[in-house]
């Protein structure tokens, strides 16, 4: 892929970008060219597509944005990222904002492969996956649908399969249950599943069925709900803690506490999402004022603009985070009203 930008005698500046295949452009411009059009309307430069050359004319600051933003889709594509209308207006708003969308990460330099093609997508689930290479407990805190508890899955598996760890453990508050399991039918596993299934989910994707049972079977790969963990010490494991925000102070500090040696701890949540009773206090919203500034914690905080899921997603969250304030705004009337 090369380029040269030109000037013309009336101040309009060219440059070219070369595609792979015919196929690669048709997999950067969408079908019936759908997304060369929300392109063309958002950045103003005349985009034109000729077999594998991509012709790109207007002002100079046009063209620049325009090369920017199609350099950065087409390293997404290959990559292995499925262009869609999330990952086109995530990468257009960073380019309106003057930064650009990573090529590469630190932590692949860092000896992490993650799982088949998957990469991160936004520079949020870029930093997350660093700051898990880098460092030895981290907070991934954000909204649904950007990736926090798949990232970390990943990064899990990719240390496991490089020899980083021995082990992966993967654990989550039975809140709906209140950790009470005695009192739900079947065995201990038919009582856990339903909380801990978005965990399996996300193992299946990137373990073969046999080989999983396998790990299960001989313990190198437990999943268990957060009680379980009470009273243990793990030595070269890669731990994961999800839905952290319905784990209470006392048991957030517990969970902390059980971290061994040669081990990883991983912590997702949404503090927008407790589910604890009104006199528990949530364990995450704890950590993130206790454990501040402490070497070899790293806390990532996910935006809505790192959901990866359907468009609408990004744009509920973004509702909700408007009726909260609204609410917050009103209640802090209410109180100064009635002094």
């Amino acid at each position: 892929m090369g380029s040269k930008q030109t000037p013309t005698e009336s101040n309009e500046y060219s440059s070219s970008i070369f595609v792979h295949s015919p196929d690669e452009a048709m997999a950067l411009f969408g079908s019936r060219d759908r997304w060369l059009k929300v392109l063309r309307s958002r950045l103003g430069a005349t985009i034109i597509t000729r077999d594998q050359q991509i012709r790109i004319s207007g002002s100079e600051e046009e063209v620049k944005l325009a090369e920017a933003v199609l350099r950065d889709l087409l390293t997404l594509l290959r990559q292995g990222a499925d262009l869609d209308e999330t990952v086109l207006e995530q990468t257009l708003s960073l380019a309106l904002k003057g930064r650009r969308m990573p090529s590469e990460t630190e932590a692949r330099l860092r000896g992490y492969r993650l799982p088949g093609k998957l990469r991160p997508k936004t520079p949020g689930q870029k930093n997350y996956v660093e700051a898990i290479a880098a460092n030895d407990i981290i907070f991934g805190i954000g909204p649904a649908g950007t990736g926090k508890t798949y990232l970390a899955v990943a990064m899990a598996v990719a240390a496991f399969k490089s020899k980083k760890t021995k082990r992966i453990i993967l654990t989550r508050p039975a809140v709906e249950a209140g950790e009470r399991l005695g009192f739900l039918p079947g065995d201990i596993q038919a009582k856990v599943d339903p909380y801990l299934r978005p965990l399996y989910d996300a193992l299946f994707e990137m373990i073969d069925a046999e080989r999983f049972d396998q790990y299960l079977a001989s313990g190198t790969i437990e999943v268990a709900p957060l009680a379980f963990m009470r009273g243990r010490t793990l030595n070269d494991a890669f731990i994961i803690l999800d839905e952290a925000q319905n784990a209470t102070a006392e048991q957030m500090k517990m969970f902390l506490t059980r971290m061994g040696f040669n081990s990883k701890v991983v912590v997702t949540g949404d503090v927008t999402q407790i589910d604890l009773p009104a006199n528990k206090y949530s364990g995450l919203l704890a950590a993130q004022k206790i454990l501040q500034g402490i070497s070899g914690i790293s806390f990532v905080y996910f935006k809505e603009s790192d959901v990866v899921r359907h468009p609408l997603v990004a744009r509920i969250i973004k509702a909700y985070e408007r009726a909260d304030a609204a609410r917050q705004t009103q209640k802090s009337s209410d109180n100064s009203g009635d002094g």
